[in-house]
Parts: C-alpha cells; structure tokens; sequence
C-alpha cells in the first residue's frame, strides 16, 4: 500500500485527488495540507512514502517545504504538481530535493503511474523533458569558476570512467535504452552502471543525477 499525502492550498483539488488515488486498491491518503507548513508537519507525524506538493501556496510554499522534508532525512518522496510544464519554479523544485514533477492537468492515469514509480525509487521526469526544463532554466546554476569538468567534485571523483561516461550521457537526457544501445552494452549492465551511480553520488533519483551532471559542468548548458 502506498501512503499519500496532498498538499495543495485549493481544497476542490485535494477533494479531486484524494477521490482518484482512493479509488486505488494500492494507495490511501493519510493526510492533506493547505500549506507548506501544514505539509512539513504531516509529513514528520505520518511519514507518507509520497508527498504530493503544490508549489504555489500561502506562507510557506512547496519549494522551501519538500527542501525541509528532504532536509529531514525523511523516506518520504515529494511528486511537484504545477500549473505550466515549464514552471519556473519547478526547477528550484527539483534542486530542492523533489523526485519529479508533473502539471495538474496530466491524465489520471499519468498522475498515478508517477506517483507509483516515486514510490519505487523512480524518477517522474522523463529524461527529454528534464534536459528541456534545465535548458530553459540553466540561469539557476552556480558559478563553477577553474574546473568546469566536474573532476574536482568528490562525487565525479569516486566514479569510474565509464560511470562518469554514463552520468555525462544521462545529463543529456539519454534513457537506459539508448545508453545501451549507442554504448554497446546490455540494458541490464547500464541499471547496474546507474544505480552505482545513484549511490555514488548520492543521488535519490535520475533526476538528482541530472542536475548534478550539470552542476558540476559533466553537461555544458547550450
């Protein structure tokens, strides 16, 4: 069972959605927050596997609340829901430790299976349309003054060249799939490759892995 918990300031959309993953035999909704201090606290009291985050909300907002709740070492996984596909806050989102994003009229079917595959350890991004929302919102990124290779970072530093190879093809929004064919190797050797890479690194999902590709410049911004 996959315990949810709703966060959004309009109360007709958690009505909505606490009515869809309801009708689930696999989910149920242990709480629902008007806020992003409502959803920190939630959060810490019920430990849901799944936080689903509105961004825009009074007070404290779904950017600085999913930091607070992955700052808190938490199991639970945060799913932004936003307006605009190419919100320009979903990007601080995902900085902030989210595991994906998906905009508010997605397809039922949509929000579920990306709230089941949050649930696994998955992404929700699909990797083109991460590649699409770092491009437009590249200006977010540090400075990285001396070394723009990523070599320095002790992250890139404890890979291997061919994780390093795979963490750079990754940050250009290529799936398992295409690694594996244009690498030559088998898909299951590329799982191997980035799940090593996820722990490696320390990061939670392929989206984490992304943005560390292009923090460290292992992805030049066009």
């Amino acid at each position: 069972m996959t315990t949810v918990l709703i966060a959004d300031d309009q109360a007709l959309q958690r009505f909505g959605f606490r009515m869809l993953l309801e009708s689930q035999d696999d989910m149920t909704v242990v709480g629902e927050a008007a806020n992003g201090t409502e959803a920190v606290g939630l959060v810490a009291r019920h430990h849901p596997d799944v936080a689903l985050m509105d961004i825009r909300m009074p007070g404290l907002d779904g950017i600085e609340a999913t930091r607070r709740i992955i700052t808190s070492g938490v199991r639970t996984r945060v799913l932004i829901v936003t307006t605009f596909d190419l919100d320009e806050y979903a990007y601080d989102g995902l900085r902030a430790g989210a595991s994906g994003f998906l905009i508010k009229d997605a397809l039922p079917q949509d929000l579920l299976s990306g709230i089941r595959a949050v649930a696994s350890g998955d992404a929700v991004v699909a990797p083109s349309l991460t590649r699409r929302l770092l491009d437009a919102y590249v200006h977010h990124l540090p400075n990285a003054p001396g070394d723009t290779t990523g070599t320095t970072d002790p992250r890139i530093a404890s890979l291997t060249e061919r994780e390093r190879e795979i963490l750079t093809v990754i940050g250009h929004g290529w799936t398992n799939n295409e690694i594996a064919g244009r690498l030559h190797l088998a898909e299951s050797t590329v799982k191997t490759h980035v799940t090593r890479i996820l722990a490696k690194t320390g990061s939670r999902d392929r989206v984490q892995a992304v943005i560390l590709a292009y923090d460290t410049r292992l992805v030049n911004p066009r």
